[in-house]
C-alpha cells in the first residue's frame, strides 16, 4: 500500500531555490570566520579554497577576481606571505547557496594580523622546542674551516640571488669551488625540498653550505620557521651559512645557522671577506718568517765572521811574520829536545822559507 501523495510539489530546483532564500532570509550579510587553508587553487582569475576546522568542519570557498587582488596584495603587504595550505585566516566571507555547486563562502575581506598572529606563535614555539632539545646553539660548536673555499649552496636554480651569489665569487680573484643542489625555496614544498638538498650533500668534503634565496617580491618565508626544516640543519655536519633574502624578521632558520646573512650577495661578500682577511694573514706570516730568516741569517754570518777571524789569528804564517819558527822533523813538530837524536835532519820553517838542519 502506498502512501498518500502529498498535495503540493516542488522541484528540486524549486526546493533549492526555498532553500536559498531561507539562508538569505535568516543570515547576516558577511561573517568573520576563523579556519585554517587545506587547499587552494587558481583558475580563471579566481581564488577557490578548502577552508577546515581540524575535522570537525569544511567547507569550499572562493575569492572571486574583482577582490582577489586587492585582498592578496593586501595581505602580502602586511604579513610579507602569500596564502597558501596549512596557513590560519580570519575572513570575512558571505554565505551562498547555490542550486548545482551547494553551499559555499564567497570571501570579501581578510584580517592579516589574525595570520600574523599564529606564525608568531608557531614561530615561537619551534624556538622554544629547540632550545628545549639542546639544538638552537648546535651549530655555533662546529668550528669553521681556516679557508672556506669548497661550499654546497642551496638554492632554486634560476633564481636571480644565486647568479649574484656566483657571479661574485667568481670574480672574486680566489678559487672557490661551488656546487649547486637545486631545492624548492618557497611554498609548501619547499622544507620536504631542502632536506632532501642536505641529505644529498651530507658526506661530501665541503667546507660549508649555504642555503640562499633571493630577489623578486616578498614571497612566503615561513618554511624556515618549521621546526622540521630547523632541527635537521641545527644537527647538520657541516656549518650552515643562509642568506635568505627577507629583511623584515628574521628567521628561527637564521638563529639555528652558524652564520645568518640577510641576502646572497651579502654570503659571497662574507666568504670574501673572510679569504681576504685569512690571505692577508698568510701574508703576514709570511713577511715575519722572511724577516726571521734575514735576522737568523745575518746572525749566522756574524758567528761566522768571528771564526774566521779567530782562524785567521790561529794561521802560521802570521805566527812566523811575528819572528817565531816552526820546527819539524820528518813532517811532524819537535815539542822537545827528547824528540831529536844526533844526525837527525830536522826542518825549521819561517816567514819566508824553510832551513834544513842536522843535529849534532
Amino acid at each position: 500500500m502506498y502512501p498518500l501523495r502529498p498535495v503540493a510539489t516542488l522541484t528540486l530546483y524549486e526546493l533549492c531555490a526555498e532553500i536559498g532564500e531561507a539562508l538569505e532570509s535568516s543570515l547576516a550579510p558577511s561573517y568573520w570566520v576563523k579556519a585554517e587553508i587545506s587547499s587552494l587553487s587558481e583558475r580563471g582569475g579566481h581564488l577557490y579554497l578548502e577552508l577546515v576546522e581540524g575535522k570537525a568542519a569544511k567547507m569550499r570557498a572562493t575569492c572571486w577576481a574583482g577582490n582577489k587582488e586587492l585582498l592578496m596584495a593586501y595581505f602580502e603587504s602586511e604579513t610579507g606571505q602569500t596564502l597558501q595550505a596549512g596557513m590560519a585566516v580570519l575572513v570575512e566571507a558571505e554565505v551562498q547557496y547555490h542550486p548545482v555547486y551547494g553551499l559555499s563562502l564567497s570571501i570579501v575581506g581578510i584580517d592579516p594580523s589574525y595570520t600574523i598572529g599564529d606564525l608568531a606563535q608557531q614561530r615561537q614555539q619551534t624556538i622554544k622546542q629547540l632550545e628545549a632539545d639542546g639544538l638552537l646553539d648546535a651549530q655555533q660548536l662546529l668550528p669553521l674551516p681556516t679557508l672556506i673555499r669548497r661550499i654546497a649552496v642551496i638554492s632554486s636554480p634560476n633564481a636571480a640571488g644565486y647568479e649574484d651569489f656566483k657571479h661574485q665569487l667568481d670574480n672574486s680573484g680566489y678559487a672557490f669551488e661551488t656546487q649547486l643542489f637545486g631545492a624548492v625555496m618557497q611554498g609548501e614544498g619547499a622544507e620536504r625540498s631542502i632536506i632532501a638538498a642536505l641529505e644529498e650533500i651530507s658526506g661530501q668534503p665541503f667546507d660549508c653550505v649555504a642555503i640562499i634565496r633571493g630577489g623578486g617580491a616578498t614571497t612566503d618565508l615561513s618554511c624556515f620557521d618549521r621546526y622540521t626544516l630547523c632541527a635537521v640543519c641545527a644537527q647538520f655536519e657541516l656549518p650552515i651559512i643562509t642568506g635568505i633574502g627577507h629583511t623584515r624578521d628574521v628567521s628561527v632558520l637564521d638563529l639555528v645557522a652558524h652564520e645568518a646573512l640577510k641576502t646572497p650577495t651579502a654570503v659571497a661578500e662574507w666568504l670574501i671577506h673572510r679569504m681576504d682577511d685569512k690571505m692577508g694573514r698568510v701574508a703576514d706570516l709570511m713577511m715575519r718568517l722572511q724577516r726571521t730568516a734575514e735576522r737568523q741569517i745575518l746572525v749566522r754570518q756574524h758567528r761566522v765572521e768571528m771564526l774566521e777571524q779567530r782562524l785567521a789569528s790561529c794561521n802560521p804564517e802570521r805566527i812566523y811574520r811575528m819572528g817565531y819558527s816552526l820546527l819539524t822533523k820528518d813532517g811532524k813538530v819537535v815539542r822537545s829536545i827528547k824528540d831529536v837524536q844526533r844526525g837527525d835532519r830536522v826542518q825549521t820553517h819561517l816567514s819566508d822559507g824553510t832551513i834544513q838542519s842536522d843535529v849534532l
